[in-house]
């Protein structure tokens, strides 16, 4: 199939989820690209919001050519740079198919922006859509208000886009109840996974724990809500309470001074790290804990299981990923839960069967042979 992948985000903000399924669908044999249209605000990033190239460009990223733009936001004017941005997606599959002609298949990754812009373009070309979820109500939230107090018009458009798609496929399938308040459920979705590199995050032998103290390990980011949506209060309440272990955290912001002042002890901060050095935390390390308040699809969970070890996780973890015997659920916001799910996880070895469970979720070959499925299935139900 001639599948044309559609990000509403993209590095160098985000959205390699994107290039992680394309490139699973090109090893699968069909012929993939991505359009890439980028915003850029310039709170985020002035520098870059000023010193961007303009204009369109083909690049090749790890063997997946990728048509790119970027589209500079004017401050504060969300209806006007969603508008101007669709237009411009628009814009760019129109000299997308004088080149490559019209795929069969529009796969967008998530209904904000992407979805939108991809239901519009297959109404005009009869091309069937395909929109994978990729974000969670806090995420909705924090860009709409709690209620989606702010820009309701963005929520009528996405549930009209996934009314529109041939299939809605969303990350986990609690995506689905946790976002009807917005969405409704009257619309075709088969939840699939994202995509893990589980020959990058392979299993490991670790290093004897004689001699030596228990070590966990926790991956997110503590800048803004971070701090709070990962749990790190919880954390650190529990690491106090806690004996003969040590706690590794890496992710954005989690140098800062707040941060020092919650793991004053047996912590060692990290910050931002690459994915190399992720991979080496993990393989260092005995356990993972994510005490999160809100996850749509927490990769680094998968990837931890990946590498062999147990999780410790909260009740917003999707079933997923529950691996029996490999995944520890702690009440969320619940110090003394959280407490006693890492003593229990203390106990528990390595394991290459919890890396094996991870590969029949998560690996390129398994979400491509799923998404294959879904797109033969569903490409004829709308038109």
């Amino acid at each position: 199939m001639h599948i044309l992948e559609i990000p509403s985000f993209f590095p160098p903000h985000g959205g390699l989820f994107c290039l992680d399924q394309a490139k699973a669908l090109r090893e699968h044999g069909h012929e993939v690209r991505i359009l890439a249209c980028i915003q850029l605000g310039v709170t985020l990033d002035k520098s870059f919001y000023l010193q961007a190239p303009a204009g369109y460009w083909w690049e090749d990223m790890e063997g997946i050519a990728v048509f790119r733009h970027y589209h500079r936001d004017i401050p504060k004017l969300v209806a006007l740079n969603t508008k101007s941005w669709i237009r411009q997606v628009k814009k760019m599959f129109g000299k997308y198919v004088k080149q490559y002609g019209t795929p069969d298949i529009i796969h967008a990754h998530c209904g904000k922006n992407a979805g939108i812009a991809a239901t519009e373009i297959g109404k005009a070309t009869g091309c069937p859509v395909f929109i994978t979820e990729h974000l969670s109500k806090s995420l909705f939230e924090k860009d709409f208000g709690v209620g989606w107090t702010r820009q309701c018009w963005m929520k009528d458009l996405i549930a009209r886009a996934y009314k529109d798609a041939a299939c809605v496929i969303p990350v986990a399938e609690e995506l689905v109840s946790e976002l009807s308040p917005y969405f409704g459920c009257d619309y075709n979705y088969v939840p699939v996974s994202n995509v893990i590199d589980v020959d990058f995050y392979a299993y490991r032998d670790r290093s004897p724990l004689e001699g030596r103290a228990f070590r966990f390990c926790c991956l997110g980011n503590a800048n803004g809500e971070g701090l709070f949506l990962k749990g790190y209060d919880v954390l650190s309440q529990a690491i106090i309470k806690m004996k003969d272990c040590e706690l590794h955290i890496a992710g954005r912001g989690t140098q800062s001074e707040e941060m020092k002042q919650l793991f004053p002890s047996r912590t060692t901060l990290h910050g931002e790290i690459g994915k190399t050095e992720v991979r080496q935390l993990l393989y260092d390390c005995d356990a993972l804990v994510l005490p999160s308040r809100s996850e749509a699809q927490p990769l680094v969970l998968l990837e931890a299981m990946s590498t062999g070890i147990p999780v410790v996780c909260t009740e917003v973890t999707p079933q997923s990923e529950r691996i029996p015997g490999a995944c520890l659920i702690a009440k969320t916001g619940d110090v003394d839960s959280l407490l006693e799910r890492m003593k229990e996880c203390m106990s528990i070895c390595p394991s290459r069967r919890f890396s094996e469970a991870i590969g029949n979720i998560a690996s390129p070959e398994t979400v491509a042979t799923q998404l294959e499925d879904i797109f033969l299935k569903h490409s004829t139900t709308k038109k």
